[in-house]
């Protein structure tokens, strides 16, 4: 995870914590793969999770996307404030005051290669139990996942994937 200060957002980047970027891919209505990408923090900032939990909100209101909103389709909208990089393997998520990478499995590139965007769940609900570098089990990442108050607490975002493999 990388971070690029801005002279406009309206909190400090250290209030959101360690962030995080998942990426998994399951099978979607339609009967093929549908890649997601999860973005959550460990709600370790100074100020705990309830800060963490404020902090994310207000960067995603400041970019246009309501927490607990409805799916914004960012393959029909302008202007997006948060894009999606598919390149080298990784899957890449940017906004003006930070950027995120992480490695995807083939699956996911696979899948965001042939529907050419991923479905980002960005959530202000704290997963401390999902650290970097940990192993996750399916269990566990389906239950945080799924979850009405994960869920509820996320904006919901269709990304168009720019890159090689989109």
């Amino acid at each position: 995870m990388t971070s690029t200060p801005s002279q406009t957002h309206p909190f400090d980047l250290a209030e959101l914590g360690t962030l995080v970027l998942l990426p998994w891919s399951s099978e979607a209505p339609d009967g093929g793969d549908m890649p997601y990408l999860l973005a959550y923090s460990l709600g370790d900032a100074e100020g705990g999770p309830e800060m963490t939990s404020g902090a994310i909100a207000r960067l995603l209101a400041s970019h246009g996307l309501m927490v607990g909103g409805q799916l914004v389709d960012g393959t029909a909208a302008t202007g997006l404030a948060i894009t999606l990089h598919v390149e080298d393997g990784q899957a890449v998520v940017g906004m003006p005051q930070l950027g995120a990478r992480c490695a995807a499995p083939p699956a996911w590139l696979t899948a965001v290669g042939e529907r050419g965007y991923a479905y980002l769940v960005f959530t202000t609900r704290p997963w401390p139990e999902g650290g970097p570098g940990l192993p996750i089990e399916p269990a566990a990442l389906t239950a945080f996942v799924g979850a009405e108050q994960t869920l509820r607490a996320a904006a919901h975002i269709i990304l168009p994937a720019q890159g090689s493999h989109a």
